[in-house]
C-alpha cells in the first residue's frame, strides 16, 4: 500500500510577508507547524494569536494532532507563536543546535540575563542530519547557515516516487527575488553560497518552500513554492554559474545597503526565548528592550 504525500497547508501573514506551515501525514494524522507567526503591533505593543488560531483551526478541521513547531531559525521580522501553539496543542518546540551561538551573541546586546546561552528554552536542539518523525513522514534537519548561524533546513521525504519537500527558511527566496542577507551578527555571506548549494544540489524535482515572499518588481502575486530546477536556472543571485566569489561580492553589496527590518529588536530578543516574551516586572507588565546607540562622539544627556 502506498503512503499518501505529505498535507501542505500554507498561511501567509500579509505583515511580515511570513509564510507558516501546516504539514501532516493524513495516513497517521500527526502534524508540525513550521514558522509560526504571533501578531503583533509595534505601534501600539498590542499582540493576538489570529494568524496562528487560523492553522490550529485548519488543523482540527482535517483532525490533525499537532505534535511539533519547528523553527527555521531565530527569526528577525517576527515574533513567533510556537509558545501559544505549544500551549493549544502540547507540541514540543525544536530549532537548529546553533541557537546556542546566536543567543550567546545576542544576549549581550540587550543584556538578556534570564537567556541561557544554551538552548534549554527550547524542547529539543537538531543536530545535522538528525531525523525526527511526523506520523509516518521522515524529516532530515539541515543545518543551512549563513543568513543566521543557526538556520535549519526541514526536508521532509516523499517516499513511493514522490519529490521531497524542503523547507528551507531565509536562506532562500523565490528565485526573481534571490536570497537572504548576511550581514546580521554570525552571519556570513561566503557561509550562505555554500548552504544554497547544498539545498540546490538536491534532486532537480525537490520542492522548495519559502519562508517569506515580498514581490520581486514585476511580480504582481505572492509565491512561495518552486523547484530545486526552478532555482538552479533562474534564481537572481545564485543560479547555476554564479561562483562563491561573485555572490559574495553582491550579497555584501547588497546588505550594506539594507535597512534594519522593523520588527528586528523586538523579534529577536522574544525568539531567543522560543517565543516566549520577558519576565513580568513589579506592575505585572513586561517590556521589550531598545538598546540605544549614540552616533560617534555623541554624549548621552
Amino acid at each position: 500500500m502506498n503512503t499518501p504525500p505529505a498535507h501542505i497547508q500554507s498561511f501567509f501573514h500579509e505583515g511580515t510577508s511570513t509564510v507558516t506551515y501546516l504539514v501532516a501525514d493524513i495516513a497517521s494524522g500527526q502534524a508540525a507547524v513550521i514558522d509560526p507567526v504571533l501578531d503583533y503591533d509595534h505601534r501600539s505593543g498590542k499582540l493576538h494569536t489570529a494568524s496562528a488560531d487560523a492553522v490550529l483551526a485548519a488543523a482540527r478541521e482535517a483532525g490533525f494532532a499537532i505534535a511539533w513547531v519547528l523553527e527555521t531559525h531565530a527569526h528577525a521580522d517576527h515574533l513567533s507563536a510556537a509558545p501559544w501553539i505549544q500551549q493549544q496543542t502540547g507540541a514540543r518546540v525544536g530549532i537548529g543546535q546553533h541557537i546556542r551561538e546566536v543567543q550567546r551573541l545576542f544576549r549581550p546586546v540587550f543584556n538578556l540575563t534570564d537567556v541561557s546561552c544554551d538552548g534549554s528554552e527550547f524542547d529539543h536542539l537538531f543536530t545535522d542530519g538528525e531525523c525526527l518523525h511526523i506520523g509516518g513522514l521522515r524529516v532530515e534537519v539541515m543545518h543551512t547557515p549563513g543568513h543566521t548561524p543557526a538556520c535549519v533546513a526541514y526536508r521532509v521525504h516523499g517516499g513511493n516516487g514522490q519529490p521531497d519537500a524542503v523547507f528551507v527558511g531565509d536562506t532562500l527566496f523565490m528565485p526573481d527575488y534571490g536570497s537572504a542577507r548576511a550581514d546580521f551578527p554570525g552571519g556570513s555571506a561566503r557561509t550562505l553560497y555554500r548552504s544554497i548549494r547544498r539545498l540546490l544540489a538536491l534532486p532537480d524535482d525537490t520542492r522548495l518552500f519559502m519562508c517569506h515572499d515580498y514581490k520581486a518588481p514585476g511580480r504582481d502575486t505572492h509565491a512561495w513554492e518552486t523547484t530545486v530546477a526552478g532555482q538552479r536556472r533562474a534564481n537572481v543571485h545564485v543560479h547555476d554559474g554564479i561562483t562563491e566569489e561573485a555572490f559574495v561580492a553582491a550579497r555584501q553589496a547588497r546588505d550594506a545597503m539594507l535597512p534594519a527590518p522593523v520588527l528586528l529588536l523586538p523579534s529577536i530578543q522574544v525568539n531567543l526565548r522560543a517565543g516566549h516574551w520577558p519576565p513580568a516586572e513589579s506592575n505585572g507588565m513586561r517590556y521589550l528592550k531598545i538598546p540605544m546607540r549614540p552616533a560617534p562622539g555623541m554624549q548621552a544627556p
